[in-house]
């Protein structure tokens, strides 16, 4: 897995070992690329070829970010640095709700989006891009202390039973379920077996 994020590997680890208990997903310890693309594929095949030209070995990688309608899909591929370049998820959070402080809840629209490039070495580099994307909408302080980053504020669509929780108040195996991590993880299935 392209990344030096723990909780990324975690997650990942987890909902890959649902469908291929086989595959052991390990971190990244090579160098930091300069993620400079500008959607979310850009980014993830930076990633993914770096860690492939480190290792030799194949390499997902994601990146994904939370898209607010109002403020017109942003902060998108800038959520981690939503706040300053010093990537401070506490302070990307209460930046956000600060901006939507005055935003009645139906406008409070928004949707995780997850873009997993793999990358295969060979002769040629094998690439393949998929989404997932978990709508939903943002609650107006944050709950739970589950999950990472914009969890504790995103209130998925679809929720039955009772009061609607955030994603940080989902337990692990829950969000691994039904989180745009995984949807676009179950696009990638079918690259998986072939390989």
């Amino acid at each position: 897995m392209a990344t030096h994020n723990p909780h990324k590997v975690e997650e990942f680890g987890a909902i890959v070992a649902r469908v291929r208990p086989d595959l052991e997903v390990v971190g990244y310890d090579g160098p930091e690329p300069v993620e400079d693309g500008v959607t979310f594929a850009e980014n993830a095949l930076i990633k993914a070829r770096a860690a492939v030209e480190h290792t030799g070995l194949p390499a997902l990688a994601d990146d994904s970010g939370i898209c607010v309608d109002v403020l017109g899909g942003a902060p998108g591929v800038f959520s981690a640095y939503w706040a300053g370049h010093r990537k401070d998820a506490v302070a990307n959070l209460e930046l956000l709700l600060d901006q939507l402080a005055d935003i009645a809840d139906p406008h409070r629209t928004a949707r995780f989006v997850s873009t997993i490039a793999l990358v295969v070495p060979g002769g040629a580099l094998d690439e393949h891009v998929v989404d997932g994307v978990w709508p939903g909408r943002l609650a107006t302080a944050p709950a739970g202390s589950g999950g990472f980053g914009y969890d504790p504020i995103f209130i998925p669509d679809g929720q039955s039973g009772g009061a609607e929780r955030t994603a940080g108040e989902f337990t692990a195996a829950e969000k691994n379920a039904v989180s745009h991590r995984a949807r676009a993880f179950e696009s990638l299935l079918p690259l998986l077996a072939r390989l």
